[in-house]
């Protein structure tokens, strides 16, 4: 079933928390919600990235470490790994020695799909402020390896943006202030 109704007085219930049951306004079902959010909006940008088969990929092995972020937040013994970062890292590394050197702030756009892996950057910025958050409080701590990847995971969308364009053959476009 697709629902249960036990959610319609405002109150959600989270894995590992002995059956409590939380406002679904508090800060980890917000943070839960800003990450499916932005794994939500991944999914629109692999697709749109059916031509460029290494940024789908890219997409989707965060789509899937998203999940285990979401399983730490919500209780469940599942993290990411310092494995995990290690790989982002490289990534961004590759791509880095592959696109024209950072010149300053760009203006997103260029082709659709640097437009669309730009919006989630900053869904990816938001949901990782929403975890802080939970943290802040007390209410759960990630582990030291989940935080660095979501630090981590805006940088790799903003270098995936800017391969999307420069695969396309389009030129980064700088604000003139």
């Amino acid at each position: 079933m697709l629902y249960t109704g036990k959610g319609d007085g405002g109150t959600t219930q989270l894995f590992g928390c002995d059956q409590q049951r939380i406002s679904k306004s508090s800060e980890i079902p917000e943070a839960l919600g800003a990450l499916d959010e932005l794994n939500a909006f991944l999914g629109y940008a692999k697709v749109r990235a059916s031509h460029e088969k290494r940024i789908q990929d890219a997409v989707r092995t965060a789509q899937e470490k998203l999940f285990i972020v979401q399983a730490e937040l919500a209780g469940a013994d599942k993290h990411v790994t310092h494995t995990d970062l290690i790989a982002v890292e490289d990534m961004i590394n590759a791509i880095e020695k592959e696109i024209p050197p950072l010149k300053g702030f760009s203006i997103a756009g260029g082709t659709e799909l640097s437009a669309l892996l730009d919006v989630c950057r900053t869904l990816a910025r938001r949901a990782e402020r929403r975890l802080v958050a939970v943290s802040d409080v007390g209410l759960r701590g990630l582990t030291p390896d989940a935080r660095a990847y979501m630090n981590r995971l805006s940088s790799l969308l903003f270098a995936l943006a800017r391969l999307a364009n420069h695969l396309a053959g389009v030129s980064e476009e700088n604000p003139k202030y």
